[in-house]
């Protein structure tokens, strides 16, 4: 049941993906970044201090190694956006419950058993039916890189599953993160050459976008760490794509975007690869634990 929290993590995610379509009509993608870390950072930072909670960590190896490839993750995936066609940045990022898999497989010594990996193919090819990406021969430069955001997000849960298995707490882990990432997103900010006053806000409707961008993504994070920290992280994995279910659900409501007969396939692939790890998730792999 402690998986099911990815199920959340998944529509906070896309009520995130909402509100920066948004905020881009008023921020560039550098900012809406900065934003986003800045906000959550802020947000997990009051929490901790009004509860007195300790916010030096004994893990911080881990800690830097899930926030520089998070950042970096995150920052070859706006890189992805720009060069290509949306649909084929969000695909190729979407790659990283495979690579997490991988992870797991090389760094941790998991072997799952075969359905599990069938389960993850399923999902994936659910993500492609649904967003139906394009890619053309110039572009394999921008598509490597886009690819490279998916390998860098799948190390990054990696290292979110090692710190739960530590007993990091999530907010903690949320902390670090966003601290990295507000630091990250402002030498972006300033290497672009958009100067201090990418860092001011709009207007009203413009600075409530990014408090939902902000706040719609740290309790997506709180509830990602906590199903990597407490859930199996096949099952974890494979509900994952739910993201871009909801994103697309959310698309038809919001701005009238189509759902054909091959949408309404992936979607059906997409739950079918969540109900098949989920059974083969209690089965307990080679190594002797469930995946």
């Amino acid at each position: 049941m402690q998986s099911l929290w990815m199920l959340a993590a998944s529509l906070l995610f896309a009520c995130m993906g909402v509100c920066v379509k948004l905020a881009s009509s008023a921020h560039s993608a550098a900012e809406i970044v900065f934003w986003r870390s800045l906000l959550s950072f802020l947000f997990i930072y009051a929490y901790a201090r009004s509860r007195g909670l300790p916010l030096t960590t004994p893990h911080w190896r881990f800690q830097l190694q899930r926030g520089v490839s998070g950042l970096l993750s995150l920052m070859l995936y706006f890189y992805g956006i720009v060069m290509l066609p949306l649909a084929t940045a969000v695909t190729l990022n979407y790659t990283s419950p495979l690579f997490l898999a991988l992870f797991l497989v090389v760094l941790a010594g998991h072997r799952p058993p075969l359905m599990l990996w069938v389960s993850l193919g399923l999902g994936f090819v659910g993500v492609i039916l649904l967003l139906h990406p394009v890619f053309s021969g110039e572009q394999w430069l921008a598509g490597s890189l886009a690819l490279g955001s998916g390998v860098l997000a799948g190390l990054a849960y990696y290292n979110v599953k090692e710190l739960g298995a530590l007993g990091e707490s999530e907010w903690r882990t949320v902390l670090y993160f966003s601290g990295l990432s507000t630091v990250g997103a402002a030498l972006w900010l300033m290497l672009n050459g958009e100067g201090f006053g990418a860092f001011a806000l709009r207007d009203g409707i413009a600075t409530l976008e990014l408090l939902g961008v902000g706040g719609f993504a740290t309790l997506a994070q709180l509830a990602m760490t906590r199903a990597y920290k407490r859930g199996r992280t096949f099952l974890s994995a494979s509900l994952a794509y739910s993201t871009v279910v909801f994103a697309s659900l959310f698309g038809a409501l919001l701005w009238g975007e189509r759902i054909g007969p091959d949408g309404w396939l992936a979607m059906t692939l997409i739950a079918a690869s969540g109900l098949l790890a989920s059974h083969y998730s209690r089965t307990p792999s080679r190594g002797g634990k469930p995946a």
